[in-house]
């Protein structure tokens, strides 16, 4: 009978009830998937001890005689205690196993094997509850038998309560042990440069090693697999998109973007120059453009989509930008439209389309989507109706890429003939972050900010050590507001009594003050009302729940400076801009990520006023909560904040869960500390492809690509 191999099905390599249990609890299907289920930590089974001298509270492994084992219905629950006594020959110990009278046929009177288990006590009686063990006929080979098992590590994996660590050992040693060859998606000269292990090799060594020294060539085998697997696969996802045909979209000379870029009042940065030329030659390109455009909030990234939507329009063809807010999406229309100024916006026709236009308006813009009247279309997942049509859809541009999945951006693209994608964040990603979930993507980072920004400063208001700041944040607003700036104030909820969040920042860590959220902008709208220095000062309140056309109208009035104080949820995280908003109050800062405290930061100081952020917490100091606030007040620097984030919350939490599929499913690998390995991954895979496209003569990685980037994560690739 041939062996498994890693693709065979699990519920035909260990019986369908047990795959089934696999799959219910790790959503496993097959054997590779099962053995890419490594161990978490290893234990450690203890040296042999004598019974007499058994430490409390350590693991031991002991070679012993069953003595006696008697069985006793329990007096305060139900259920029986079987008790066995073993002995050494100098000492003897109690095992406890409740409601498993079975054991009794093994362990009887005679038997000698190995026990195994943390040591107990129980009415000054040592013993060991519900130990592992095994019996043996013969007293020497117990002994032999102990002395190796005794060393040998005892991986403990990841489990559930329905899918104990120990069954998982037992169902992966099962099918190691009827697992056939496995081809090494590695190549040869990249395994011996590393001093890697074959791939059959790292998998045995991984799940059961015999000692110590043969888990850490087997992790950096399979580490080094992981991060070659994926790059390949991102790198093939590349050479398909540049496989497609694009439709060039050339300026013309003295046409739409010359007339923008005459009328600028202002010089562009370099930076905003450099990308904008990278930009414009991806739209003259033979293959699509799909590129990334990462920079800090205020540096410029939505004026660079508007010149390549601007050379989109010369040829007629129409650009989409899909905003993750109604609010962003009608700020993104008014700024549009101000910024082409009255010649080129009744040219252009920006439009805005969100679900929550009333019906006549909102049909007026499809209509005018449709006919290719509107060049600039601006909106939220209404783009992604199917009701809505373009004429010559040739450019899509998704802001604040991590709001969306990749289906909702294909759904876009796929109203287009390959259009030009280009992507743009606020968040700056660290280099590693971006290589392993956008190595698909061209990268571009504007860096330079617009000349005439006052700057911000940022302080931390610790209400642990000194509760008297709090009242001092609401003098300091009132100080701002009387000489006629605006302020914001963000809170991480809409009614900390209800409990309700909206667009709420992170779970609250462990170690955060309070486990409650207890300002939502609720509880803050009337405290400001109680408190003197604000009699006379103008408080509103927007939150995520409220109608769209109520949210606009909060955001305009704010705008046009109708309203002092604006007490919102983070739905203002992202685009809000109001020049004279010098002043953001961030209530329970312990609960928002570095990122997101970054990100809110930017909505002030972005005119020539001073910027002043305040972040209030309760969090105590030296905790990882306190850390993020502490971290944010230290620095401008988003791209020195990535980094931070990136160590403080690990890549499971950076790379979240909108990047479906193949790259949010990291096993070994590590992006905050495999940053060597994953560029040293990314040429080996460069150089195979550059050789073997077809990878024709590398069939062992073009399995690892079948069984790892499948179907599902293929079409999730090609989405992005």
């Amino acid at each position: 009978m041939p062996g498994l191999s890693l693709s065979s099905r699990l519920d035909g390599a260990v019986g369908g009830k047990t795959a089934a249990a696999f799959e219910r609890a790790f959503g496993m299907k097959t054997v590779g998937e099962l053995l890419e289920h490594y161990p978490r930590r290893y234990a450690r089974r203890g040296e042999l001890t004598p019974i007499a001298s058994l430490p409390l509270g350590e693991p031991v492994t002991i070679v012993a005689e069953v003595v006696s084992a008697t069985e006793r219905r329990m007096q305060n629950r139900r259920g029986s205690l079987l008790e066995v006594i073993i002995s050494d020959g100098d000492g003897r110990l109690s095992l406890t196993f409740f409601n498993q009278s079975w054991r009794l046929k093994d362990l009887t009177p005679g038997r000698r094997g190995i026990f195994s288990g943390k040591v107990g006590e129980y009415r000054r009686q040592t013993q060991l509850t519900h130990p592992d063990y095994s019996l043996f006929d013969d007293l020497e080979e117990a002994r032999a038998e102990a002395e190796v098992n005794a060393k040998r590590p005892i991986p403990i994996y990841p489990a559930t309560s329905s899918v104990p660590s120990p069954l998982v050992q037992k169902t992966i040693a099962l099918v190691l042990d009827a697992l056939g060859s496995v081809d090494d998606p590695l190549p040869d000269d990249l395994r011996a440069r590393h001093g890697l292990v074959s791939a059959r090799t790292a998998l045995e060594h991984i799940h059961r090693p015999y000692h110590d020294d043969e888990i850490p060539p087997a992790v950096a085998t399979l580490r080094m697999q992981e991060a070659f697997v994926l790059q390949t696969a991102l790198l093939q996802q590349r050479q398909f998109v540049r496989a497609l045909s694009a439709t060039r979209r050339p300026a013309a000379p003295g046409g739409l973007l010359e007339r923008f870029d005459a009328a600028l009042p202002f010089e562009l940065t370099p930076d905003q120059q450099s990308v904008g030329a990278r930009i414009a030659g991806d739209l003259v390109g033979d293959w699509p453009m799909n590129r990334l455009v990462q920079g800090e909030v205020g540096s410029g990234k939505t004026l660079v989509a508007l010149r390549a939507m601007l050379q989109v329009a010369e040829s007629g063809g129409q650009s989409a930008l899909i905003a993750p807010t109604e609010v962003l999406a009608a700020q993104h229309v008014r700024s549009i439209a101000k910024m082409l100024g009255p010649q080129l916006a009744p040219e252009l026709m920006p439009t805005l389309l969100t679900g929550q236009l009333p019906a006549a308006e909102r049909r007026r813009a499809a209509l005018r989507v449709a006919s290719g009247q509107a060049r600039i279309v601006v909106g939220t997942h209404a783009l992604l109706s199917s009701t809505t049509t373009f004429a010559d859809l040739g450019f899509v541009v998704v802001d604040e890429q991590h709001r969306f999945g990749v289906d909702q951006r294909e759904a876009l693209r796929a109203k287009g003939d390959s259009p030009h994608t280009l992507v743009l964040t606020a968040t700056p990603i660290p280099r590693t972050v971006a290589m392993t979930v956008f190595g698909d993507l061209d990268v571009s980072t504007i860096r330079t900010m617009p000349a005439g920004r006052a700057g911000i400063q940022t302080f931390v208001a610790p209400l642990a050590e000194k509760p008297g700041w709090f009242a001092r944040v609401w003098d300091r607003v009132a100080e701002e507001v009387a000489q006629s700036r605006q302020a914001f104030v963000v809170c991480a909820a809409i009614d900390a009594e209800k409990l309700t969040s909206d667009e709420v920042g992170d779970e609250p860590a462990a170690d955060s003050a309070d486990t409650r959220t207890r300002w939502g902008v609720v509880q803050v709208q009337a405290l400001l009302g109680t408190l003197p220095a604000f009699a006379d000062i103008r408080v509103e309140i927007l939150h995520g729940k409220m109608h769209a056309d109520e949210k606009d109208a909060v955001m305009q009035a704010f705008a046009r400076g109708d309203i002092d104080v604006l007490v919102a949820t983070t739905v203002i995280e992202v685009g809000v801009d109001v020049p004279n908003a010098s002043t953001m109050v961030i209530l329970e800062a312990d609960r928002f990520g570095v990122s997101q405290l970054h990100q809110l930061r930017g909505r002030v100081g972005r005119g020539g006023l001073p910027g002043l952020c305040l972040l209030v917490t309760e969090a105590a100091p030296g905790t990882s909560s306190r850390s993020r606030v502490e971290a944010v007040a230290r620095t401008l620097d988003g791209f020195e904040l990535a980094e931070v984030d990136l160590e403080l919350r690990g890549e499971g939490d950076v790379l979240g869960g909108a990047q479906s599929g193949v790259r949010s499913s990291l096993r070994l690998l590590r992006v905050v500390t495999d940053a060597d390995l994953i560029v040293q991954a990314r040429a080996a895979a460069e150089a195979v492809l550059a050789d073997d496209p077809a990878l024709v003569r590398h069939p062992g990685l073009a399995a690892a690509l079948e069984r790892r980037v499948g179907v599902e994560e293929r079409a999730a690739l090609a989405k992005s």
